[in-house]
């Protein structure tokens, strides 16, 4: 499939959203060379933000992993989360005194308690005495026995009927070049084929996922939708998402989508980047 560089792609906006994994970053840190790519957008005066489904970290810390490797340029108002997202709908959805009950590791559960709620892992929930439980939430795909506990949070959403929200909508990432593993989403997608119930989710490929950045950038710099670029390593999320907004998109082939699977994919989905860029890397 021809590829066209990312430098000449990006220099026609005035911002630009990026995924991080698969885009910035893989399973082995840093895309090599993206720091050349912050160093021309700052160069050019073009603004950047970065829009993750990633809920298991605060924006600080998602912040700090890209300046600890180097790249100063990510600062914490740069980062646009799904967490950040589902973190506004529990602070007016969840009564004081009540409990959130969740899938994924202690710092996962941040966004919740962030807005001054109570939380509670699936391990430590009692199912016979759900009465403090309002809500569940599916954090992060770690921090809890895939059987025990996937199993303890089918039982619970069976036995009491209440707002589930999944504030990761990845069904998987990659952990090699080659290979992936079952993200937070996937685990959401099992549970509510399983108890036939139908769950909230935040994040990319949703629209509110966008607004929220776009709403980010505009305190930044007056833009419109087509003056900003969405560049993503998956289809059916950074790319659908942007098409639907009405941004131009650019998939990178250094993540999701691999080199040799991205024309039939593409022909297969019917999801049209706007351009296909090897990389996000500015040599």
């Amino acid at each position: 499939m021809r590829t066209k560089s990312f430098r000449s792609v990006v220099k026609n906006y005035k911002a630009v959203f990026f995924d991080a994994f698969g885009v910035l970053k893989n399973h082995k840190g840093l895309i090599p060379g993206i720091e050349k790519t912050f160093e021309y957008l700052e160069r050019k005066g073009i603004h950047y933000y970065v829009l993750t489904n990633d809920s298991s970290r605060s924006p600080e810390e998602l912040a700090k992993w890209y300046q600890t490797r180097g790249i100063h340029y990510i600062t914490t108002d740069k980062i646009l989360s799904s967490g950040m997202l589902a973190m506004e709908f529990f602070k007016t959805k969840v009564t004081n005194g009540n409990s959130v009950a969740y899938l994924g590791t202690s710092a996962s559960a941040h966004y919740i308690e962030s807005v001054g709620l109570n939380t509670i892992p699936v391990a430590d929930v009692d199912l016979n005495n759900l009465e403090h439980i309002e809500s569940f939430a599916f954090l992060d795909d770690e921090g809890f026995s895939w059987n025990d506990d996937l199993n303890k949070t089918i039982n619970l959403l069976r036995k009491k009927n209440m707002t589930v929200v999944v504030a990761n909508t990845d069904i998987n990432y990659p952990v090699s070049r080659n290979d992936i593993s079952v993200a937070i989403g996937g685990l959401a997608d099992l549970v509510e084929n399983i108890i036939g119930k139908s769950f909230i989710r935040f994040g990319k490929p949703d629209a509110q996922m966008f607004l929220l950045a776009y709403e980010r950038a505009l305190k930044d710099i007056q833009v419109k939708r087509n003056e900003i670029l969405m560049v993503g390593d998956t289809l059916f999320t950074d790319i659908i998402g942007g098409n639907k907004f009405g941004l131009d998109t650019a998939l990178v082939l250094s993540g999701n989508t691999l080199p040799d699977m991205a024309k039939i994919r593409i022909g297969s989905s019917g999801i049209i980047p706007t351009y296909v860029c090897d990389s996000a890397v500015i040599e």
